[in-house]
């Protein structure tokens, strides 16, 4: 018997009956043998796209997820870097870490771009709108929206609740004392990075090589660098040269004190300066380190090295006499004094009357080639090296003749770091030793290893007593203060304008030993054109700005340095200078 088919039979009696568009579906999932092979190929084709497709999800995920994961690492790796604290030498704070927050965005994971723009600049109303649109329109995993926000800002930003903007925390650079040692500690970036100063010297020490290899150090695993200023010396220059600069209505000022028997730089000031905090200032060119950067003629200053080189040659004592009746002429240039005798002078003479003449004599005794060798010796033509990364190449003649060595000689022809040259006379009255200097604290013992003897001792004293001398009859008695003994020197250089000195534009500086019998710092003051005021008669020259500017700084900082004040004078201060017979003894 023939079987039909339902649909045939429907057909045949013409009747149109509508199937449910399922009905295939239906029909495989009846129970049926002879459907259960396909029922069983199409789950197994389901579940395997279903698990396919969550597979991939997870990988296209997990790739995504590590590369933002991976950004961010790197990203807080290399912000997160902490600095060393640095410290003066009595452990007060110069430079430090604090932890702050920044805002960082994922563009690719921001769905609303101008949504968020505006939003965020509702908050932080500082950021630029089109340049966050520009940053939120790439397809980069990571950008900077703002870095350093406060607190509040970081809360107001979090409750905005944009998906793919985030915090990530960093350090931030503080220098508590803002200007007050701005010139030595230098700065460092918004990544906390050193820029220049002791915080450049400190990455070139090791910091970032560390860093950049991965390690995320934290503040307390680093030692604190232990500076040779002292923070409260460091104050009391600034103030000084602060007030000096508005009392002779100079252009800018700087100074710095040196332990003469360790090299140790217990203060340094050079004005203007600059706030490291936010030292958008910093690379204007009034804002140069003077003591480190500048190169300047030290005037009169030079005669200190002058008269040492003569009397340690054994070609001069310090009672020999020298000419300066009158001027010494070189072609159409005549060497005079400024204040002149017109008379014949012993050393000490010389020295308490600054004469050029005299000076001059003394390194034409020695001669061309010995006074380039003794100035090589004492460091004046090589650059100075120390930690801070900024220093200058001192300014030689190229052609060296008599006429330059008779120059040089009262400080004139030839420019040096005013570091170079404190280097160099504290070597001239602490027993005859060169000592390189340093912003790090250290020993004596430790200063001495490196040492090199340039002087006898007995030359020592002598330039010891001269300056002494200088103090209670030449141009330094201004800085005389009572107590501390005081000896000095004065110079006063005409400036360079135009490849011409002008006489209208001085450069005055002024070296103080203190105690003189056993100096134990060398104090250096410099002015930049300072002004005559009626108090000083007109005059601007450095006896009259310099020298007392300098005795204000000693009267205040030497009993914090540990020099008791004595008034009565020592007994026989300078034994050989006695023995010796020489001027202003008797």
């Amino acid at each position: 018997m023939l079987h039909a088919r339902p649909e045939d039979l429907e057909k045949s009696a013409g009747i149109v009956i509508r199937r449910h568009p399922l009905q295939p579906l239906r029909e495989l999932f009846r129970l049926r043998m002879d459907k259960s092979t396909a029922r069983v190929g199409v789950v197994t084709l389901a579940f395997t796209a279903l698990f396919g497709l969550i597979a991939g999800r997870l990988v296209m995920l997990a790739v995504t997820s590590d590369n933002v994961s991976e950004t961010r690492r790197a990203t807080a790796s290399e912000i997160s870097s902490a600095r060393p604290d640095i410290v003066d030498r009595n452990g007060e704070i110069l430079a430090t870490d604090v932890k702050t927050v920044s805002v960082f965005a994922e563009p690719r994971n921001i769905v609303d771009k101008d949504e968020a723009v505006e939003l965020l600049t509702a908050v932080l109303p500082d950021l630029n709108a089109s340049e966050l649109r520009e940053k939120l329109g790439t397809k980069k995993g990571f950008v900077w929206v703002k870095r350093e926000i406060t607190p509040r800002q970081q809360a107001e930003v979090h409750r905005l609740g944009i998906p793919g903007v985030g915090f990530l925390p960093e350090n931030k650079r503080v220098y508590p004392n803002a200007q007050v040692a701005a010139h030595v500690l230098g700065f460092a970036n918004i990544d906390n990075v050193g820029i220049a100063g002791m915080e450049k010297y400190i990455d070139g020490q090791g910091l970032q090589d560390l860093n950049g290899a991965g390690f995320n150090l934290k503040a307390e695993d680093l030692k604190p660098v232990e500076l040779s200023l002292d923070l409260r010396v460091q104050h009391i220059m600034r103030d000084e040269l602060v007030k000096a600069m508005q009392k002779y209505k100079a252009k800018a000022a700087a100074g710095a004190i040196v332990d003469v028997n360790t090299g140790e730089v217990i203060s340094l000031v050079s004005l203007p300066d600059f706030d490291p905090n936010n030292p958008v200032d910093a690379l204007e060119k009034d804002r140069i380190n003077r003591i480190n950067v500048g190169v300047y003629e030290m005037g009169s200053t030079f005669k200190a090295i002058t008269t040492a080189m003569a009397l340690d040659s054994g070609k001069f004592t310090i009672n020999s006499t020298l000419d300066a009746r009158s001027g010494l002429r070189y072609g159409k240039f005549t060497i005079g004094d400024y204040h002149g005798t017109h008379r014949i002078l012993t050393v000490p003479e010389v020295f308490i009357h600054s004469s050029n003449i005299g000076t001059a004599r003394m390194a034409l005794g020695i001669g061309v080639d010995g006074h380039k060798a003794f100035l090589k010796k004492m460091g004046q033509l090589d650059r100075l090296r120390t930690e801070l990364p900024e220093n200058a190449e001192p300014l030689v003649p190229p052609r060296w003749g008599e006429l330059n060595t008779v120059t040089i000689a009262f400080g004139h022809g030839i420019a040096v770091a005013p570091l170079q040259a404190v280097m160099a006379t504290a070597a001239l009255v602490n027993g005859g030793w060169l000592i390189k200097p340093t912003f790090l604290k250290r020993t004596e013992v430790e200063a001495r290893e490196d040492a090199v003897r340039v002087i006898k001792p007995e030359t020592s004293e002598a330039m010891r007593y001269v300056m002494r001398l200088n103090a209670e009859r030449g141009s330094a008695t201004r800085a005389a203060i009572a107590g501390f003994y005081v000896g000095g020197k004065t110079g006063t250089a005409e400036k360079v304008i135009g490849g011409r000195y002008s006489k209208n534009k001085l450069l005055t500086t002024f070296m103080a030993i203190s105690p003189s019998d056993k100096p134990r710092y060398l104090i250096l003051t410099i002015l930049d054109e300072p002004q005559g005021l009626p108090e000083t008669y007109g005059f601007a020259t450095s006896g009259w700005n310099a020298a007392p500017t300098t005795g204000n700084i000693i009267e205040r900082a030497a009993p914090l340095l540990g020099i008791p004040p004595r008034f009565e004078p020592p007994t026989n201060a300078f034994p050989l200078m006695t023995k010796l017979g020489a001027w202003g003894t008797r």
